[in-house]
């Protein structure tokens, strides 16, 4: 098994190693890495369903989807991410308790008493400090983690406060637990750099085959390849969420307005506005003007903003039209 400490920290080039890995290398590989701070979504969700798109983008956050399903975490420079990628045998299902297995054995050497509870989260005291994925590649099994070690809880906290209710549909949806940091839990002080070098001790000691492994040119290319034509797409990280519905109401110019809207990659099938502010006739034109539109706030602000001026209400007012579209 090759065992790899990736300090990339853009986490669309992190993601995207894991695909790379996965897919076009035939060797075993263990990855600890960290990223800036990111909202990583699961395959099957709705990304605007799990994110605060405001808090996200005033705080230029990146929001990714990734290859395995489950539930959204949030990463920064103080949660570390690892992942196991093996070859295994045919029909071979997925299975948590031995991947989960390593974190486990050198927390609880540090006197922390961590267990795998449910299917595939870890917790201390029975607060979650890591989640857990996998996914089933042919013959060879990708699984993941987070470890929360001094992740600032605060921004994960705003990064993922959703109103849920505003969409319909059929994907994923997480379930927020109340989260605690490593850190808190250790009897004597250990740096973040410190653990990532333990765990890393840990897993290499574990496999009489492990050997260390830096990425190469060929890597990095190739790497970067799948970051630009997925990872780094709104079309992949956005677009390709399940078909929803969404519905809100809000204020514009301090007229109540009503907006309703469906979904289906990414793009805009139908769309109903009502409110004081808007007659039947411009209601109908907006309609028209947005259908098959990406929805994407920069892409439904623009089309707002070039309607004809007898249509246009002003910048301010469509601003506030396209916000309540999200």
């Amino acid at each position: 098994m090759l065992c790899i400490h990736n300090t990339h920290t853009d986490p669309a080039f992190n993601i995207a190693a894991e695909e790379y890995f996965l897919k076009d290398r035939t060797e075993d590989f263990f990855l600890l890495w960290r990223s800036q701070r990111s909202i990583i979504v699961g395959k099957h969700q709705n990304t605007y369903a799990e994110i605060n798109l405001d808090f996200v983008r005033r705080h230029n956050i990146a929001v990714l989807r990734r290859l395995t399903g489950g539930g959204t975490v949030f990463h920064d420079p103080g949660n570390i991410n690892y992942t196991f990628i093996r070859n295994v045998p045919p029909g071979t299902g997925i299975d948590f308790e031995r991947y989960t297995r390593p974190i486990l054995d050198i927390l609880q050497g540090l006197g922390v008493e961590a267990r795998l509870t449910g299917r595939s989260d870890l917790t201390i005291g029975g607060f979650k400090f890591s989640g857990n994925a996998q996914y089933i590649y042919r013959d060879k099994v990708l699984h993941h983690g987070t470890m929360l070690f001094s992740a600032k809880i605060l921004d994960l906290s705003e990064a993922l406060k959703v109103v849920p209710s505003r969409y319909e549909d059929k994907a994923i949806q997480s379930k927020r637990s109340q989260v605690t940091n490593i850190q808190e839990h250790l009897s004597e002080p250990i740096g973040i750099l410190e653990f990532i070098d333990r765990v890393m001790d840990h897993v290499v000691s574990s496999d009489p085959a492990a050997d260390a492994y830096e990425f190469s040119r060929h890597d990095t290319v190739n790497i970067n390849r799948y970051r630009e034509e997925k990872y780094s797409t709104w079309e992949w990280n956005f677009g390709s969420s399940p078909p929803y519905s969404f519905s809100r109401t809000g204020q514009v110019d301090g007229k109540k307005v009503e907006i309703r809207l469906s979904v289906k990659g990414g793009r805009i099938l139908t769309i109903n506005l009502k409110g004081e502010l808007i007659s039947q006739d411009t209601a109908s034109f907006l309609a028209q003007a947005l259908m098959d539109k990406l929805h994407k706030p920069e892409v439904v602000l623009e089309v707002l903003q070039r309607l004809p001026s007898d249509i246009r209400m002003g910048r301010d007012t469509m601003e506030q039209v396209a916000r309540l579209m999200f």
